[in-house]
């Protein structure tokens, strides 16, 4: 249960309504004490002066991931099945065809 006194007895009285309701001794237990814990991470983002959350850059994807996307895409069906299923080890030899590709093109 939590440290704080006051957290603690709310935590109690919590579970005291929970069993009172119905719910099993155990169960309310152990969801009064989930309810009492601390929450970490919460905020969601890191603040910056002025109480603004910094936004993360987005980063520009290079010519050559540009130019491997597309030679994926127009392989990709190659290695695959009717049912659009990998054939066996399709995967791993459509990336090393669009690489290849990607390559030739640069």
């Amino acid at each position: 249960m939590a440290s704080d006194t006051i957290s603690g007895a709310l935590c109690g009285v919590m579970e005291k309504a929970l069993i009172e309701k119905g719910i099993d001794p155990r169960l309310a237990k152990a969801l009064a004490e989930k309810a009492c814990e601390p929450v970490v991470g919460a905020a969601g983002g890191v603040l910056v002066e002025g109480g603004r959350r910094a936004v993360k850059k987005v980063r520009k994807s290079s010519a050559y991931n540009r130019k491997y996307k597309a030679a994926f895409k127009r392989l990709a069906p190659k290695y695959k099945m009717k049912s659009g299923k990998w054939k066996k080890n399709g995967f791993r030899l459509a990336v090393k065809a669009a690489h290849a590709a990607a390559k030739r093109g640069r």
